[in-house]
């Protein structure tokens, strides 16, 4: 199945952002982060937590080199506490992460219900 795309909310230099609802977390499709359009580098990932138990949430190492030749690093896994749990992930490495297709994999535990959303970080500002 295809994963669940994760758009990417651009933070403003010097300015704000109103908080976006982020996208409903799918524990059966998991999600990606479709970053040909930046660098890994550049973006911060949230994941809220509404379930009454922690759950991990998985970034997926890169397969394939090119572009991920740190990809043998593998996995980032973080625990998002229960209720009212948030885990922030990143920046991270697209050397390790980036997937061939340009995008970023995160995987979400079953059961685990809440929100991700991805945030891009502006250069020189």
């Amino acid at each position: 199945m295809a994963r669940t795309n994760v758009p990417i909310s651009n933070l403003v230099g010097n300015g704000s952002l109103a908080d976006p609802a982020g996208t409903t977390l799918d524990a059966t499709n998991d999600h990606s982060i479709d970053v040909s359009v930046t660098h890994p580098e550049e973006l911060i990932i949230r994941v809220t937590n509404t379930h009454s138990s922690a759950h991990t949430v998985t970034l997926k190492a890169g397969g394939t080199n090119p572009p991920a030749w740190r990809g043998g690093q593998g996995d980032l896994t973080v625990s998002v506490p229960a209720t009212t749990g948030v885990a922030w992930l990143g920046p991270v490495s697209s050397s390790r992460f980036q997937q061939a297709g340009g995008l970023l994999h995160v995987d979400i535990e079953s059961g685990h219900t809440g929100t991700i959303t991805a945030f891009k970080v502006p250069r020189g500002t």
